[in-house]
């Protein structure tokens, strides 16, 4: 009969599963905005509940609808008036949109959901860093044990295979291979930058770049092995680059302008995420 068949993934409907992807994200962009506000605060992420920062009165729950509450309330707090960022709504939408790309992009698999996870770390360190600059060790340190645990129950299946080749690695199980691959990831990514940071203290006898990004690009570097990881670093650099040639010219900055890294390297280890295997094949491609 109909009602003794067990509901799950398999008999939901795509359509379905991506509107409940959609929401879901919705409810962690939520939370994530609880992270962002309060960690650089070094405040409890659970209590209190969630209150305006203005007045400290308790947001009511009808009140705390991610984005749709802050469109009814135009942007301001119903006890005192106080205008609410819009920084709190655009990461809402933005997890959400990331959460419904990676469904569509990885379907139904474990992939899909260590994919989630590593998107739902990168957010709050980007915004954290451009509000503060600050790369918290809280998120960094268990999110690089994480993304290895979760790189060896969801092998990424290209890695796997470079690193398989490159140390003659085909009788190990995926598993195996993967934590391989996310060792030398995080080594590619936070050594790097720590060597570029050892370099510049070195010439110019001044700190150019926090070790918080070099713990970030070890946790980076974890999940998205070696290659993909250099990528990114490329990506980022190349971002930041423009970018603070466009503030200097607007805001008559100077070389010396401190711009805070994480800021790039997030959105660009987001962009590898999505296409970095295609980027790297069409790069190897040109010169074979």
């Amino acid at each position: 009969m109909l009602f003794n068949k067990k509901v799950t993934m398999e008999y939901l409907p795509d359509s379905f599963l991506a509107i409940a992807i959609f929401v879901f994200g919705l409810l962690i962009g939520s939370f994530l905005n609880v992270v962002i506000y309060r960690l650089p605060r070094r405040e409890s992420i659970i209590f209190p509940g969630s209150h305006c920062p203005s007045c400290n009165v308790a947001v009511k729950a009808y009140d705390n609808i991610p984005v749709l509450s802050y469109a009814i309330l135009r942007g301001r707090c119903r006890n005192c008036r106080a205008p609410i960022s819009p920084v709190y709504p655009a990461v809402e939408l933005l997890v959400a949109c990331l959460y419904l790309l990676l469904f569509l992009s990885d379907g139904r698999s474990r992939i899909f959901v260590a994919d989630l996870v590593f998107v739902s770390l990168i957010v709050p360190l980007v915004f954290i860093d451009l509000r503060h600059k600050l790369l918290p060790n809280a998120i960094t340190y268990p999110g690089f044990l994480l993304m290895i645990v979760l790189r060896a129950l969801a092998p990424d299946t290209v890695i796997v295979n470079w690193t398989s080749r490159l140390f003659g690695l085909s009788d190990w199980p995926d598993w195996g291979v993967a934590l391989v691959g996310s060792a030398l990831g995080a080594l590619a990514g936070g050594g790097s930058l720590w060597l570029v940071r050892a370099l510049y203290l070195w010439l110019r006898k001044v700190e150019g770049m926090g070790l918080g990004d070099v713990k970030m690009m070890i946790m980076v570097g974890a999940f998205l092995g070696w290659q993909q990881t250099l990528l990114t670093i490329f990506i980022a650099s190349l971002i930041g680059s423009v970018v603070g040639v466009l503030l200097i010219k607007l805001k008559g900055g100077t070389m010396k302008m401190e711009i805070p890294f994480g800021v790039f390297l997030g959105p660009a280890a987001i962009i590898v995420l999505f296409v970095g295997h295609e980027l790297i094949t069409w790069y190897v491609e040109m010169y074979t």
